[in-house]
């Protein structure tokens, strides 16, 4: 058993990865080993999903229940799946997520998202205070440096840190250290 999508909150929980999903019969099977009845085909928001319930007399007698389900009114665990060829490319994807070198090379996207999340919270560059393009470039360049700006007064002098580093002062620093190499 391991933590699911929910894990970073502190839920443990078998995931859809932990079952073993039978596509010819359209039946899935939970690491304690009951299967499902055959699953129904379902539409939500205009996509095809297929609705996998388990009985609520296979999941009562489970010991496992409440770290399974986390339901205290005795339903049967309920999973969605998508469609084999998408369900296969997602599961594949959650997998190569866990791996360290995944992980490596998202730490400079999350860098650059930390960079947009803060000159749209903090700096208002989502609301335009000019019209015209040639005017609202300006304001994206002043915001952008005045963000730029605001880093390095927080920046403290070499040897005098006084608060943890973040992720992104460290991902600059290796940049600038050319500690980080690029994967292009």
């Amino acid at each position: 058993m391991r933590l699911d999508s929910r894990g970073d909150r502190g839920h443990p929980g078998f995931t859809k990865e932990d079952c073993h999903v039978n596509w010819g019969e359209r039946t899935v099977t939970c690491p304690r080993g009951v299967t499902s009845p055959p699953w129904k085909p379902t539409h939500t928001d205009g996509h095809a999903r297929f609705s996998v319930l388990f009985s609520r007399k296979s999941c009562r007698a489970c010991e496992e229940r409440l770290r399974c389900t986390g339901n205290t009114d005795d339903k049967g665990r309920y999973i969605t799946l998508l469609p084999q060829p998408i369900q296969e490319i997602q599961t594949q994807a959650r997998a190569e997520q866990k791996t360290k070198a995944w992980q490596q090379r998202y730490a400079l996207r999350s860098g650059c998202e930390a960079t947009v999340s803060e000159t749209v919270r903090a700096h208002g560059l989502r609301h335009c205070r000019y019209r015209g393009i040639s005017k609202t470039h300006v304001q994206h360049i002043l915001t952008a440096a005045g963000t730029n700006i605001i880093r390095l007064a927080q920046h403290p002098q070499e040897g005098h840190r006084t608060t943890p580093t973040t992720r992104f002062q460290r991902l600059c620093q290796q940049l600038t250290d050319g500690t980080r190499t690029h994967d292009r």
